[in-house]
């Protein structure tokens, strides 16, 4: 049996103690996420968390964008092949003024087709429920004034 096997960014974006999760209004199923996504051809780590940070959100990734680590996650859905993603995950300490909360289309989503809608809003730190497909694995690797706030 064949493993499909993708390079995929997650960003944590923190502001004030919180953390920049979103759900996508036309798929409820997909629960809350974190900003990232798939690595195209040739990009490094930082090049598609800065691309995918914008195109998720509308927002430029900070100068101060820092890797935390990088893990592998395998899963396998009820309708097709088992799916590798080796992930990069990156912290974006944000600083300035943002809306509680925002839609953001993504105009050129991974698997192609129609934009894909996204409803961004802050979480505080320390998160008190677990996000879509272990997105936060690397929670805990934040600095301490960003889990403690």
């Amino acid at each position: 049996m064949s493993i499909i096997r993708k390079s995929k960014v997650v960003l944590y974006a923190t502001w004030r103690g919180r953390l920049l999760v979103f759900r996508e209004p036309d798929f409820p199923e997909y629960g809350i996420q974190v900003p990232g996504g798939t690595m195209e051809p040739g990009e490094t780590p930082d090049q598609a968390a800065r691309r995918e940070f914008l195109e998720e959100t509308g927002l430029t990734a900070p100068a101060g964008m820092t890797l935390l680590g990088e893990r592998d996650y395998r899963y396998a859905p009820a309708d097709g092949p088992e799916r590798q993603h080796r992930r990069w995950f990156f912290h974006l300490p944000l600083d300035g003024e943002f809306a509680e909360n925002w839609e953001h289309l993504e105009m050129h989503p991974d698997a192609g087709g129609p934009p894909i809608r996204f409803h961004l809003f802050w979480l505080a730190l320390p998160l008190g429920e677990a996000l879509f497909g272990e997105l936060d694995a690397m929670l805990g690797q934040l600095p301490a004034p960003e889990m403690a706030s």
